[in-house]
C-alpha cells in the first residue's frame, strides 16, 4: 500500500518523462476501457462523444492523451491542449481508483487539478462516482480468474 503523501522521486519522474507517450496512452486506455466502458450510460458516451481528455500524473512526469469514441476510449497523440486534463499525484490518483479519497476533498486541497472545460470535468466526476469500481481488487479481475487456473492445484 501506498502512504498518504507518498510522491515518486524526482529523478524517477525525470526518467518516465523520456519515455515515449502514445504507448503510455495505449496502455492506459486499455485498462480505461476494461474497467468502465461497458458500465458507462449511453447517455454518458454520448456526451463524452469525440472529446478529448488528457490524464497527468504530477510525480511521475507522465500524461496519457485520449478521446472517447462510441466504441470506448481511443489514446490520440498529444496535440494541442484537450478539452479537460485532470491531473494529480500518483498516489492520489491511486487513492481516487481505491476509493479511499474523495475527489472533492483533493481538488479543495489542490492535490487534484482540472483545467479545460469544467462542465465536462463535473460529467466525468459524476460518472465515475456512480460506477461501482473494483478496480484495485485483484481478485476479481478476468487476468487474476485466469493466472488462478493456470497455477498448481493442490494433489489430492
Amino acid at each position: 500500500m501506498i502512504a498518504q503523501g507518498f510522491v515518486i522521486p524526482r529523478p524517477l519522474g525525470t526518467l518516465f518523462s523520456l519515455l515515449p507517450l502514445y504507448p503510455g496512452s495505449l496502455l492506459f486506455v486499455g485498462g480505461l476501457n476494461l474497467a468502465i466502458r461497458d458500465r458507462m450510460p449511453a447517455d454518458v458516451r454520448a456526451a463524452l462523444a469525440g472529446r478529448r481528455l488528457r490524464i497527468r500524473i504530477t510525480d511521475a512526469q507522465m500524461v496519457f492523451d485520449f478521446r472517447c469514441e462510441a466504441a470506448g476510449f481511443v489514446a490520440c497523440a498529444n496535440q494541442g491542449d484537450p478539452d479537460l486534463t485532470i491531473a494529480a499525484s500518483a498516489a492520489d490518483f491511486l487513492l481516487l481508483a481505491r476509493r479511499q479519497e474523495d475527489p472533492d476533498t483533493l481538488f479543495f486541497s489542490r492535490r487534484l487539478s482540472m483545467e479545460g472545460d469544467t462542465e465536462l470535468g463535473l460529467l466525468v466526476k459524476n460518472t465515475l462516482d456512480a460506477i461501482d469500481l473494483p478496480v484495485f481488487e485483484l481478485g476479481k479481475t478476468v487476468p487474476a480468474r485466469l493466472l488462478s487456473r493456470l497455477r498448481p492445484q493442490p494433489r489430492s
